[in-house]
């Protein structure tokens, strides 16, 4: 790899990691190794050829142009989630890989499969993986800095939150949100 397809490598994770929150080779690792699955079940599952994995992973390319698969990557995630903490068992595993496949995707904010706390509400984790998404969404990182740096003036706790929610890091928006309850 040469001195310029390095640099578009780096850039593409840097943006990934803005956009996802961590690169998407590692978020995908994580899965694979979560899950017990391959890079081609996870192709399929997602709903991506395993050559376009394969890039996203490797940083060739930078974004999933699709919402419906940015949305089953969520999905797995709080699969993923409930397979470590032991309330979905391996089999159940399989089943909602399955139904997740099938998914057409439809709002950014899905409340069909919700990682959930034992009194039965979202997680503090996906209620800001949601915000994120959202916010994602509609606006690159940058975009959601500059929009923040205008709004601080008049508005800091909205520029606060459009910074940490919309261009942070889940587990650091998760601290502050913790932070903020007491």
């Amino acid at each position: 790899m040469d001195a310029a397809q390095q640099e578009a490598t780096a850039r593409a994770r840097e943006l990934q990691r803005n956009w996802y929150g961590e690169p998407l080779g590692a978020l995908f690792r994580k899965l694979i190794d979560d899950l017990g699955l391959n890079q081609a079940r996870l192709a399929g599952v997602l709903g991506l050829s395993a050559p376009m994995l394969s890039q996203l992973m490797s940083g060739q390319r930078a974004k999933i142009g699709n919402p419906a698969v940015v949305q089953r990557v969520q999905l797995l995630q709080d699969l993923a989630g409930q397979v470590a903490d032991g309330s979905v068992s391996a089999a159940e595993a399989t089943e909602r890989m399955d139904e997740i496949k099938k998914s057409q995707g439809g709002s950014v904010l899905s409340n069909t499969t919700t990682t959930t706390s034992s009194s039965g509400a979202p997680t503090v984790k996906r209620v800001v993986r949601e915000i994120q998404s959202l916010l994602r969404s509609v606006a690159a990182a940058g975009d959601i800095i500059d929009a923040a740096d205008t709004l601080a003036p008049t508005h800091p706790e909205l520029a606060e939150f459009l910074r940490v929610y919309g261009a942070g890091r889940t587990s650091d928006a998760v601290t502050h949100y913790q932070s903020h309850q007491s």
